[in-house]
């Protein structure tokens, strides 16, 4: 499969998290700002830009795209990089913590 086609199917599939708050899309709202897919190593990384810089649901938004984008099969390893957050290193390091 292509790059852009997983990179679509990625976005759609990140379409179906609903902000908590205003139970709206991320994709719609523009919170995802950028996707970017290794095909060889199965890896995506995903970027993430709040609403504001003091979110309190950025953590659970971060993780809900890790979650979501590793369910496919395309890719085995999603790393998620929250931007412009007051806490976005605390959250990134949380959020991409192997098990």
């Amino acid at each position: 499969m292509a790059e852009a086609e997983i990179k679509e199917k990625l976005n759609d599939k990140l379409a179906g998290i609903a902000d908590p708050h205003m139970g709206i899309s991320i994709v719609e709202m523009g919170l995802i700002q950028n996707i970017e897919v290794d095909e060889a190593n199965k890896k995506a990384v995903i970027t993430v830009k709040p609403t504001n810089p003091m979110c309190m649901s950025v953590a659970n938004i971060a993780m809900a795209v890790r979650i979501e984008a590793e369910k496919l099969d395309e890719i085995d390893k999603a790393e998620i990089n929250v931007i412009d957050h007051m806490m976005s290193n605390e959250v990134n390091e949380m959020v991409n913590k192997d098990e």
